[in-house]
């Protein structure tokens, strides 16, 4: 049932921005730099001091958790003041909370990931070298082509995202910890497996996105025509529209699993 969480004070809500960044930071910093540093030396015979610059950008990563984290928690008790009267399972409210902090994020970094894209497609490497040559590019085109190319379906798999994560990480540790795991090591395995299940299931949408994203300077299709360009790309195979996520996935799910281990550790050191 559905339970009213007592209203936090201010500085505690606070905390829950603190905590979702630092774990988020701690889980980057441990599974980036060294697995990022190899595979670019391995694929682009990148210098050590060139690929660790590069790895910089994933500083976004940390202000994205810092979000999503802090503002699921402020929506949440929002949702359960409002809401206590609504008959729920205790899964569902968190669960909204989180698509509502997946749109937010959604809506915030959709242009930093649009950049990104656009600088890790080699084919734009000789017109739009550097950050500075894509800012300018993406300024002169509409949003929806420029900065906010394929909000829809980051959207979706923000949204969607978060919401599954935050729904089912809870009942995933609570089914873990019977088996009587250490509370750290439950809301590890909980964040892998949680983490496992979205991305096997939101691979394809990322796909999507990265394709959509990596496009400047051509006649731009809608969602609906890049699905279709990219399924025909992949000759209209699951397998090979999955292939290379295996390592992607991964990572996800270490990363995600470290970030809520430390996560779930501060919340309750803080009371």
């Amino acid at each position: 049932n559905n339970q009213i969480l007592a209203p936090k004070d201010p500085m505690v809500r606070f905390q829950s921005y603190l905590h979702g960044g630092t774990s988020s930071l701690l889980s980057v910093l441990s599974t980036f730099p060294v697995y990022k540093t190899v595979f670019r030396q391995q694929i682009h015979n990148t210098p050590v001091h060139s690929a660790v610059g590069q790895l910089y950008k994933e500083v976004m990563r940390t202000l994205s958790g810092t979000l999503l984290f802090g503002l699921q928690d402020t929506l949440l008790q929002h949702l359960s003041r409002t809401s206590h009267n609504i008959n729920t399972s205790s899964s569902v409210l968190p669960a909204l909370a989180g698509f509502g902090a997946g749109f937010v994020e959604a809506l915030l970094f959709t242009p930093f990931e649009r950049v990104q894209s656009v600088l890790q497609n080699g084919q734009n490497d000789s017109r739009l070298p550097t950050h500075k040559s894509v800012l300018v590019r993406l300024k002169t085109e509409r949003l929806a082509a420029g900065f906010y190319r394929g909000f829809v379906p980051v959207t979706a798999r923000n949204s969607l995202g978060s919401a599954l994560y935050f729904g089912l990480k809870g009942p995933v540790c609570a089914a873990v910890a019977g088996g009587g795991l250490s509370p750290l090591v439950a809301s590890f395995v909980s964040g892998a497996i949680t983490s496992m299940t979205i991305s096997l299931t939101l691979h394809p949408l990322s796909v999507l996105v990265a394709n959509m994203q990596a496009q400047v300077g051509r006649e731009l299709k809608g969602v609906r025509g890049c699905w279709k360009e990219l399924m025909e790309s992949r000759q209209w195979s699951i397998v090979l529209l999955y292939r290379g996520g295996s390592l992607v996935i991964l990572r996800s799910c270490i990363t995600w699993g470290i970030a809520t281990a430390l996560y779930d550790r501060q919340e309750k050191r803080s009371g």
